[in-house]
């Protein structure tokens, strides 16, 4: 018998539709377990680095071999007394991935009376300069840069020759200070300049400002260096700074209440604000200057940094060792500056402790470090106050004696 041709027509059209349908649905298939693959290897690469959660037995063990009970008593006396001198703000005590103290003192904003919790962001100020040599090494590492490239590289009419980006990571250019070298005629009362402009006034003002030393000659402590290598993040990656912050270090350490100062306010709405005998402090001219400061960020997240950057999430332990090695011996001490990060030094001139620290229009930031004993402490006030910077007391508790409550407070 034969079939008429219609209905021949009819059912091949139905059998390539059947046929289509079983391949759209095999390939949504792969395409999931590809996806969850991905996801599974990148959840997967995180525990690796940052670390698996602690089961309540390792905990345990951990809190025994280290003292805890006795120290967490220690510990709290000590903050007692610092919320006693003023001490506003949010706190973040741990060892051996084990969060021995965690606690807010005080207000977001002073005139509203709002507590503080842990979710809160502060400006981190100088303590924003460690993420910002982190984005410089991890492009080096990329191959997109090397540390050995001079500034003209990337902004061939910046007008101070021979200054390598190794120089302004370790604060050794001798570049000024751009918050104190252009006159009012200069910026026209611009309000709120990004980097990339004040980049432009340093290559068309005329009279150049005077650098405070030729390159390499010694420390010279400048926010300049961090706002120049924030340029260059952006110029090398194609990426506001900001953006390439959030995919290559917030992101993937899940710094989820971490961002810029130039982030839209609906990301922002737990922000505290800064004060400064008890006065709320306005915008600064100078606010969206970023890479020098900038960044906003909670204690819980500062301790993903923590333990990001030490499990190498970020960058290879061989580039870290290169960042944490002290590059200024012009004048002997035990404070010494690396790759954005300030080191304190043991009798021999090894790193013993890394730490950053910041101020900025009311907020005040301490993050110190011991490779030795794992312990990280972070102090984040939007209130000014001193005490943040003395950790002496805290270091005796941790692990022993310490070398000196003297801090350097940076601006």
């Amino acid at each position: 018998m034969t079939i008429p041709y219609w209905t021949n027509s009819r059912v091949m059209k139905q059998m390539r539709w059947v046929v289509w349908v079983a391949l759209a649905i095999l390939f949504f298939s792969c395409e999931q377990k590809g996806q969850q693959k991905k996801v599974n290897k990148k959840s997967k690469s995180l525990t690796e680095c940052l670390g698996s959660p602690l089961t309540a037995e390792q905990d345990a063990a951990i809190r025994r071999q280290i003292n805890a009970e006795a120290k967490v008593a220690q510990i709290q006396e000590i903050f007692r007394k610092k919320r006693l001198a003023g001490f506003n703000g949010n706190v973040l005590v741990a060892q051996k991935g084990v969060i021995l103290y965690q606690k807010s003192f005080g207000y977001a904003h002073l005139r509203d009376r709002d507590s503080l919790n842990n979710q809160h962001s502060f400006q981190l100020a100088s303590l924003s300069k460690p993420f910002t040599a982190v984005a410089i090494l991890k492009l080096q590492e990329a191959g997109k840069l090397s540390l050995e490239d001079t500034i003209q590289r990337f902004f061939p009419d910046f007008p101070y020759k021979g200054i390598r980006l190794s120089s302004l990571l370790s604060h050794r250019s001798g570049l000024p200070n751009y918050a104190y070298s252009f006159m009012d005629s200069v910026r026209h009362g611009r309000k709120y300049p990004s980097n990339f402009e004040v980049m432009r006034w340093f290559a068309t003002v005329k009279p150049t400002p005077q650098r405070y030393n030729i390159p390499d000659r010694s420390f010279s402590y400048s926010n300049t260096n961090f706002l120049v290598l924030a340029a260059i993040v952006e110029k090398v990656s194609g990426m506001a700074f900001g953006d390439y912050l959030q995919k290559h270090i917030f992101e993937p350490l899940r710094m989820r209440h971490t961002f810029l100062i130039t982030k839209s306010a609906d990301s922002t709405q737990r922000r505290t604000v800064g004060h400064q005998f008890g006065r709320v402090i306005p915008k600064d001219y100078y606010d969206n200057i970023v890479g020098d400061k900038g960044i906003y960020s909670t204690t819980e997240d500062l301790y993903h940094f923590y333990k990001g950057l030490h499990g190498g999430c970020l960058i290879s332990k061989r580039t870290l060792r290169e960042a944490f090695i002290p590059r200024s011996f012009e004048k002997k001490g035990m404070k010494n500056y690396g790759y954005g990060f300030r080191l304190h030094l043991d009798e021999q001139e090894e790193t013993r402790y890394i730490y950053h620290t910041g101020w900025w229009k009311g907020y005040n930031t301490m993050m110190w470090m011991s490779p030795e004993d794992d312990f990280v402490i972070i102090m984040l006030s939007n209130s000014y106050n001193r005490t943040v910077y003395e950790v002496k007391s805290l270091l005796d508790v941790l692990h022993g004696e310490a070398q000196s409550d003297d801090v350097e407070k940076d601006i």
